[in-house]
């Protein structure tokens, strides 16, 4: 009797001790759940981007000389060698082609004997011209005759002369015969071949010159005044992270029959040797003096009763409520131009439901 009243009693000993820890158990996992049930208010938010309120306008392009030349030849005649090829870049007074100078040394060669004989009639005019000086200083000669020695004296200085421009226009004539660039360029196109035939004057080789460079862009009509009086910059396409100022050179008078566009060329003052010819460029146009402006979804403006304002949200998952310079109003959009800073966060979406005071949590998506 007594050793069971002494096992109640342990009993009930045990049970109000696992009753004790059970409620010592869930009360700290409420305090748990508690702790952890109030993350805050989950929110979207949108990034500010300022930016000019007129965008710019990109147009594709390509990389040209400023002065490309069509080189020829100034005297006809049989190409004997090509001495360049496309690509290659050429310095001043390096040949570039030849001619057969077989006729053009025969030319020469005519010249000179004709000038030897022009010596020859000058020399026997001016004896002749002077005994009939001497002739009639003493009577024995006529006035006719003093004349007609006078005049074949004269013919034969015009001889004598006329053979001395003909020795100079055949040693320029076969100077002629090998083409040299006259400035330092880089090969674009080659128009002959050993033993073709070319005419004075006819293209030949194509070199474009090394010095200036510009991009050629097609503009539409309405942007002509912008490429007038814009900022223009250039971009390549094979390193887009570096940027080159450019400057309008020349518009097309007449826009292309097809696509209505003018061919406009801008000049690049600080191209260096990673601006290759040929290569594929942006164009960029923007206004010189456009105001920066921000486009943000027209849930996030908030606005009862006083100035448009916006919840700003930082890392801590704190907001506050801004005053912003609202610059106009569209469809689904509210356009800014100040208040806020560039880069900062704001509540997109149900900015009337929240309080200064309370928390938020930044989400990707909300989701029901």
């Amino acid at each position: 009797m007594f050793g069971r009243s002494i096992f109640s009693s342990y009993y009930r000993l045990l049970t109000g001790a696992a009753l004790a820890f059970a409620v010592f158990a869930l009360t700290g996992c409420n305090e748990k759940a508690a702790e952890t049930a109030d993350p805050g208010r989950p929110v979207l938010v949108a990034t500010v981007h300022y930016e000019a309120e007129t965008p710019e306008r990109s147009f594709v392009g390509t990389i040209k000389p400023r002065i490309e030349a069509d080189m020829g030849f100034r005297v006809a005649g049989k190409v004997a060698k090509r001495l360049v090829e496309v690509g290659q870049t050429v310095d001043v007074d390096q040949p570039l082609a030849t001619l057969d100078e077989v006729d053009l040394k025969l030319q020469a060669e005519q010249a000179e004997a004709e000038f030897r004989a022009a010596t020859g009639v000058l020399a026997q005019a001016a004896a002749a011209e002077q005994r009939a000086k001497d002739l009639k200083v003493k009577g024995w000669t006529t006035d006719a005759a003093l004349d007609s020695a006078k005049a074949a004296g004269d013919e034969a200085r015009a001889r004598l002369n006329r053979a001395e421009r003909s020795v100079e226009l055949t040693k320029n004539s076969l100077s002629y015969a090998t083409l040299v660039a006259d400035t330092r360029g880089v090969v674009t196109a080659t128009m002959i071949e050993p033993g073709q035939v070319v005419a004075a004057g006819q293209a030949s080789i194509r070199v474009a010159r090394l010095g200036e460079k510009e991009a050629v862009v097609a503009i539409p009509e309405t942007l002509l005044a912008r490429a007038r009086s814009g900022v223009a910059t250039v971009t390549l396409w094979s390193d887009a992270k570096k940027s080159y100022a450019a400057r309008l050179r020349e518009v097309a008078p007449q826009a292309d029959p097809a696509t209505r566009t003018y061919l406009a060329k801008f000049s690049l003052p600080d191209a260096d040797e990673a601006v290759s010819l040929g290569m594929t460029a942006t164009l960029t146009l923007a206004d010189k003096a456009s105001e920066r402006v921000a486009k943000l979804p027209l849930s996030a403006l908030y606005s009862q009763g006083g100035d448009p304002s916006l919840y700003i949200v930082d890392d801590k998952g704190d907001i506050a409520l801004k005053p912003v310079k609202v610059k106009a109003y569209e469809s689904n959009n509210v356009v800014i131009s100040g208040g806020v800073d560039d880069g900062a966060k704001v509540v997109a979406l149900g900015v009337q439901k929240l309080d200064p005071s309370q928390k938020v949590r930044v989400v990707s998506s909300l989701s029901f």
